[in-house]
């Protein structure tokens, strides 16, 4: 098996099952409870929280742990908005489903959305967010790193932007967690999301941020964990697994490696079956989006599947829609295109001789096909 799905998700790292083991073994108390095991568990979620927040590079207070990425977005979007005056809201048309989803709560609550379009290099147009912004423009959210096609996205301009007009920023940072400094990025922002599983920790857990200075008003009122903003016992053993993973990473961020790894995948892979969707200028190299010529991505992620190498063809969170990426048709491309498409997702542990061997077996099944 070659798994080439990171972006999906990432294997549990060994000291996260290290961690998650001993915590779930010894220190199994309701960190809300007012007995000694109750404190204990809560030493441990503080102390989680602290290395979470300094691997962000914002206060404590405004970390909060979630079930997950997609449910820290629905409550980071919800909250911030609940608690501001006006009824308008900007945000891309490539954004993760969890992020339209809220956009389609609040629009049934009388809130008007404006979907910005990408460029043709797959970065959020920029100029039309400013051109969007009405006195009635309450907040402006946009994803870090899109995760079908990897590029990067201009958020240091849209928070410029949008704090020039005083609206209020969330940045979904699921993708780009662990793997770009977001240290001096969350601490000019009123929300941000991140989750676990993107880089090794426990699935079912996320975090988000919530700049302490921007009010709130939380989705179901009254509740008393998380500081009333999420409800539910927390998972203590999911967040020192998860801390446990973002302290070992270190310098685990091998950029220039990955690059060599992309490189190596292009070099091999012929152009006339498969165009690569990048950005020239903003882009991760650990994912991969491509266009099959001809065929649909589906079948290349089959046939590769029967082979041993596990792609994806986008989201998982959007598998089962039959119109194609999102990314795709808002950088322009056609439905023929975006049913072509395709996205392999690597890790620093996957070798040049991986990436010859993946290029070759796509071009086979394209040619053959």
């Amino acid at each position: 098996m070659v798994y080439l799905d990171y972006a999906a998700t990432a294997p549990m790292k060994d000291v996260a099952i290290e961690a998650y083991r001993e915590t779930a073994t010894k220190y199994y108390g309701n960190s809300s409870s007012l007995h000694e095991a109750g404190w204990m568990a809560e030493q441990l979620l503080e102390n989680a929280r602290e290395i979470i927040a300094q691997t962000c590079g914002v206060s404590k207070e405004g970390i909060y742990f979630t079930g997950s990425g997609t449910e820290g977005n629905l409550i980071a979007i919800l909250s911030i908005v609940g608690a501001q005056k006006g009824k308008h809201i900007i945000t891309s048309a490539a954004e993760h489903t969890s992020v339209h989803a809220a956009m389609n709560a609040l629009e049934k609550q009388g809130y008007e959305i404006t979907k910005v379009p990408m460029t043709s290099d797959g970065q959020v147009n920029i100029e039309l967010i400013e051109q969007a912004i009405r006195p009635t423009t309450v907040m402006v959210s946009m994803q870090h790193i899109n995760p079908e096609t990897g590029v990067i996205q201009p958020v240091d301009e849209m928070i410029q932007i949008a704090q020039k007009y005083g609206i209020k920023t969330h940045i979904d940072c699921v993708q780009s967690f662990m793997k770009l400094n977001l240290k001096g990025l969350l601490s000019r922002v009123d929300g941000a999301t991140i989750s676990a599983h993107k880089v090794g920790g426990p699935k079912g857990l996320g975090a988000i941020y919530l700049n302490p200075c921007c009010q709130v008003s939380p989705i179901f009122p009254g509740l008393t964990h998380e500081r009333g903003i999420r409800g539910g016992t927390i998972d203590i053993p999911a967040i020192v697994a998860f801390a446990s993973v973002v302290q070992s990473f270190s310098e685990e961020m091998e950029l220039e490696y990955l690059w060599q790894i992309r490189e190596e995948f292009k070099q091999h892979i012929d152009s006339k079956l498969v165009e690569v969707i990048e950005s020239k200028d903003a882009q991760l190299p650990s994912i991969i989006g491509c266009v099959a010529k001809g065929i649909e991505g589906q079948l290349v992620m089959l046939k590769l599947s029967e082979k041993g190498y596990y792609i994806s063809t986008g989201s998982a969170c959007d598998i089962g829609h039959d119109n194609g990426t999102k990314a795709i048709e808002a950088m322009g491309y056609g439905l023929e295109a975006a049913r072509g498409f395709f996205r392999i997702s690597f890790h620093a542990s996957h070798t040049k001789a991986i990436m010859r061997s993946l290029s070759k077996e796509i071009n086979q099944i394209i040619q053959n096909t």
